[in-house]
């Protein structure tokens, strides 16, 4: 507990110093809130060309198509508000050595660097990608109860957690190897077809690599089903899991890594 208040106080103290900085920095404020909304767009009109001519994948029909593009846009909205703009820094700050200073602070460097560029211009792409949701619920006629949407909100966030275990993971490689550039192009590629793609579509070899070595497969696929009355108790024990295992490989892989992490002074 003592340990959560004070990631907390660290937490408000960046939120203060980032949202001065782009205060002082006003083209630094609202440029993402057009640059993000700009490419969501695009990306929503390219996903309109594709699912228009297609009637179902699997057992999911448009509605439930258009509640997964939606689900995993904001998860990815959530990635680009919160942490990810921190967490893409981490291979640059290793090899330049500023890594030193976070280690040198009296709190956790991870925390520091996750949440230390949190970007309110993506904050829309959050509210767009809300909007999709509840057109999707319209279209596949779904009837919300208080569960149901209590449901999907618990799997969004512990798919929120998955989805920075794997962005810390890759990340975390710089820790070990000189060059990352393939393991970054393997999350790019992963990320463009499992956003295109539910999980419910994958079958054999496919399916072990996305929902177990790289499981964007399950990230929005299980709050989807959750919300359709797809989702039962072996699914749940299994999404649930996977997140505990990313969780702790995430912790175990940091830490390892910073063992062996070279300071630009020694």
């Amino acid at each position: 507990m003592k340990h959560l208040k004070k990631n907390l106080r660290v937490l408000r103290e960046l939120l203060y110093l980032r949202f001065h900085g782009l205060a002082v920095f006003r083209l630094d404020f609202f440029a993402p809130f057009f640059i993000d909304g700009s490419l969501f767009v695009i990306q929503l009109l390219a996903f309109g060309v594709i699912y228009s001519n297609i009637d179902r994948i699997g057992s999911w029909r448009q509605g439930e198509m258009i509640l997964y593009i939606g689900t995993f846009s904001l998860l990815n909205a959530i990635s680009m508000t919160l942490y990810f703009f921190g967490v893409i820094g981490i291979p640059g700050k290793v090899k330049s050595g500023e890594l030193d200073l976070y280690l040198s602070k009296p709190v956790s460097p991870l925390f520091r660097l996750s949440f230390e560029n949190i970007s309110p211009g993506s904050i829309p792409l959050i509210l767009m990608s809300i909007c999709i949701i509840a057109y999707g619920v319209g279209t596949a006629e779904i009837h919300l109860t208080a569960g149901l949407v209590l449901s999907y909100l618990f799997w969004i966030i512990i798919m929120a957690v998955l989805y920075y275990d794997m962005e810390v993971i890759i990340r975390s490689v710089s820790l070990y190897l000189i060059s990352m550039a393939r393991m970054e192009q393997i999350e790019e590629a992963s990320i463009d077809l499992c956003m295109k793609l539910p999980g419910i579509a994958f079958y054999g070899v496919y399916k072990v690599i996305f929902y177990l070595v790289l499981p964007y497969g399950i990230m929005a696929t299980l709050p989807v089903q959750s919300l359709i009355g797809e989702m039962n108790f072996q699914l749940a024990v299994y999404g649930i899991g996977i997140v505990i295992l990313f969780s702790v490989g995430t912790c175990i892989l940091w830490k390892q890594g910073l063992k062996r992490y070279n300071s630009a002074s020694s």
